[in-house]
């Protein structure tokens, strides 16, 4: 099986369109179908169905999904390893950010690796952490920094993690606000603005009212941390938020309850790092280990 077969194969799966897989690897919408019939030829099956406009594995198609990543992966693992440690940085590095990471963590990490590696290139995307392992699962990036998840799948590997504190607060002028310590039974009556109900932190929330048996009134859900904390410190609701995050705009409850959650990075198990991935762990490590 030629390699350049099997990425074209990949990338018709993974986009879901035959036209946005050919933009995607250079190439022109006949030359791809192309490589993908050549397989077909080859493997002696049909691997898409093309009886309508939508992208389909056939059966056959399914079955060698899992194989042709892992073929991919062991060819890229391969030129990884045959390259000198010595090696200077350059090429391009893929990777994602979850919005919040992006804001409070990226740029440390940024400025000092642009600096001692100009030669390297970053793509960049920034999207919700669910959105992100999607990504990292079509090979669309070699690392992300996430929330990560206790539902998180066995074929991605955790590089480095940190704790991140949380708090609840309310705005400056919120009822709340006036109190010495606020209940759980205090914060039911109130409107919470949280994240999504797939989330961490809502998970986290939502698990210390359920245990109180009380209601969580989920107001405007949104997966922006600085969405929710501008709703909040204008009196919509209290919130959860990253310690990191607070400033005059907000009241910190006291609640005699703790919510964290641990930000990583994250990569798929069974494909090597390059060493320019590795070169940002390190300065990741470094930089998450002074805070």
């Amino acid at each position: 099986m030629d390699s350049n077969s099997l990425s074209a194969f990949l990338s018709i799966v993974d986009q879901g369109s035959f036209s946005e897989a050919a933009e995607l690897l250079h190439l022109t919408q006949p030359a791809i179908s192309k490589r993908l019939a050549a397989l077909e030829n080859q493997l002696g099956v049909t691997l898409i169905d093309r009886s309508n406009r939508q992208v389909r594995l056939t059966d056959a198609g399914a079955r060698l999904l899992p194989h042709a990543r892992r073929i991919l992966d062991e060819i890229h693992n391969a030129r990884v390893s045959l390259l000198p440690d010595n090696q200077e940085l350059a090429g391009e590095l893929h990777i994602i950010a979850s919005h919040h990471i992006g804001l409070h963590h990226l740029p440390n990490w940024l400025r000092r690796f642009t600096k001692d590696y100009p030669e390297v290139t970053l793509n960049l995307q920034f999207m919700e952490s669910d959105a992100a392992y999607s990504q990292m699962r079509k090979r669309n990036a070699e690392l992300a920094f996430v929330t990560l998840s206790d539902s998180m799948e066995s074929h991605f590997m955790v590089y480095e993690q940190w704790p991140d504190p949380m708090a609840f607060v309310v705005g400056l002028d919120h009822e709340l606000a006036l109190k010495k310590s606020v209940s759980l039974k205090d914060l039911a009556m109130y409107p919470a603005i949280l994240p999504d109900t797939t989330t961490a932190t809502y998970r986290a929330v939502s698990r210390l009212f359920l245990e109180a048996n009380l209601p969580l009134q989920q107001q405007i859900p949104t997966n922006y941390l600085e969405t929710i904390k501008m709703m909040t410190s204008v009196g919509l609701g209290w919130s959860v938020l990253p310690v990191s995050m607070m400033d005059n705009s907000t009241h910190q409850l006291d609640t005699g309850f703790t919510v964290a959650r641990v930000l990583g990075a994250v990569a798929l198990s069974g494909r090597q790092l390059s060493l320019a991935a590795r070169a940002l762990l390190e300065i990741v490590r470094q930089e998450e280990t002074q805070q």
